[in-house]
């Protein structure tokens, strides 16, 4: 029976069974035959370029038709350094230390037992995403090294830009001798099938959405397998009267304006009333394009500024929008993040270490950041390759998942006869 003539439940079913039985073998294969692979992928995606590029541009035309944000279009398009970068994402993963088998602890008990915690793959992942077609490579990237299968469902804006990466994937893991139901792309946009692939715990060891808030909570309301949440990023940069004003206003332009669309993007500014360059900090946002709705007295400095409603402090815009207050010092700043942020990544620009250090201890988030833009809350920036996103949860992972968050571990236990009294 082709794929797409089964219902929903039976095709989740049919592709589960298969992630199970790659599972099994990707286990068990080399370090040196997974890093193969990848790299064999990387060049397919490379040869591949202009055809991915060509399914991108299918994908923006319908996206633009149906009235996609330019922050949702920024995420989705495609293009030959952007096609690059995801290759050389793909590469370095390849070329991350083996996490497999690496022991985290070990004790010798007085009996003379000797246990150890060992790395080992979860099994299948569940991915559902939304826009970003990069997001493709990368999860199967991860997954794969770390000794997984996977099974990605990505959004409806991307099926085709989705489809030519993986193809490409595919190309190089079945060059290196693997099976290419390691890496499986739902072959259908109907939403019922993400519903089939929530329900599947005899198939999913885990399920990551990386996507919109709706995205998630629909996850986490209907699925009946352990859930890996990225949130929203609703996040903050704040100016501490220590602040030096050249570095503030070059770190929260950054942080708002490089990259808008992307979730370590800054979404409210909190500045200290005893900062004396504020006016000069909104303006260079103004002036880098970025609507600024404020405060009172943030309406105060700049004509231009329009008035922050109670939900703008909730909010993520991502586009070129930001909501800035005025604070009365860190103590009032970490009050605010406690109260708005999700958990995901805040900074503090201040040349004053004892602030930085009250800053970075009492803000509870994935990520918490001094005199460093939030732009670069990002796992290849963290030094671990791809991600599959920022876990903003306090379980099993946290901040950028890589590697070692997809894998689990298991005791060996060593023993010379020993036998329980």
């Amino acid at each position: 029976m082709n794929d797409l003539t089964q219902t929903p439940e039976m095709l989740i079913a049919t592709l589960g069974a298969r992630a199970r039985r790659a599972a099994a073998i990707i286990a068990r294969a080399s370090d040196a035959q997974k890093a193969d692979a990848l790299r064999r992928a990387a060049q397919a995606l490379r040869d591949q370029a202009p055809a991915i590029i060509a399914a991108n541009a299918r994908d923006m035309d319908n996206a633009a038709a149906n009235g996609l944000s330019p922050a949702m279009l920024d995420r989705l398009k495609l293009d030959e350094t952007r096609v690059e970068a995801t290759a050389a994402g793909v590469d370095q993963v390849a070329s991350l230390a083996d996490v497999l088998g690496g022991v985290i602890d070990r004790v010798e008990r007085p009996n003379g037992l000797e246990l150890s915690r060992v790395r080992v793959p979860l099994g299948v992942i569940g991915i559902i995403y939304e826009s970003r077609p990069n997001v493709t490579a990368d999860a199967a990237a991860l997954c794969l090294r770390a000794g997984n299968a996977v099974i990605l469902r990505g959004g409806s804006e991307a099926k085709e830009s989705n489809r030519a990466i993986h193809a490409a994937m595919v190309e190089g893991i079945v060059a290196a001798g693997l099976p290419a139901e390691v890496v499986q792309l739902v072959p259908t946009t109907d939403r019922a099938a993400v519903g089939a692939l929530l329900k599947a715990a005899e198939f999913v060891d885990l399920i990551v959405p990386r996507g919109g808030k709706s995205l998630v909570a629909r996850v986490q309301e209907e699925a009946r397998v352990p859930v890996l949440a990225h949130l929203d990023g609703i996040n903050h940069s704040y100016v501490d009267r220590a602040a030096d004003s050249a570095m503030a206003n070059s770190l929260v332009v950054n942080a708002k304006m490089r990259r808008t669309g992307v979730c370590g993007a800054t979404e409210t500014v909190l500045i200290d009333r005893g900062y004396g360059d504020a006016p000069a900090l909104v303006g260079a946002l103004i002036s880098a394009g970025c609507a600024v709705r404020g405060d009172d007295a943030v309406q105060a400095m700049d004509s231009r500024v329009t008035a922050a409603s109670a939900e703008d402090w909730d909010t993520e815009y991502l586009d070129a929008i930001v909501s800035v207050r005025m604070v009365n010092g860190v103590d009032e700043a970490i009050d605010h993040i406690a109260a708005h942020a999700s958990h995901h990544t805040d900074a503090i620009v201040t040349e004053d270490a004892a602030t930085a250090e009250q800053f970075l201890n009492a803000v509870d988030s994935a990520i918490v950041m001094w005199n460093a833009s939030t732009q670069f809350a990002d796992g290849g920036e963290f030094g671990l390759g791809a991600e599959i996103g920022i876990s903003t949860g306090r379980l099993h992972a946290r901040g950028p998942v890589a590697l070692e968050g997809l894998t689990t571990y298991k005791w060996i236990v060593r023993g010379t006869g020993q036998a329980r009294p």
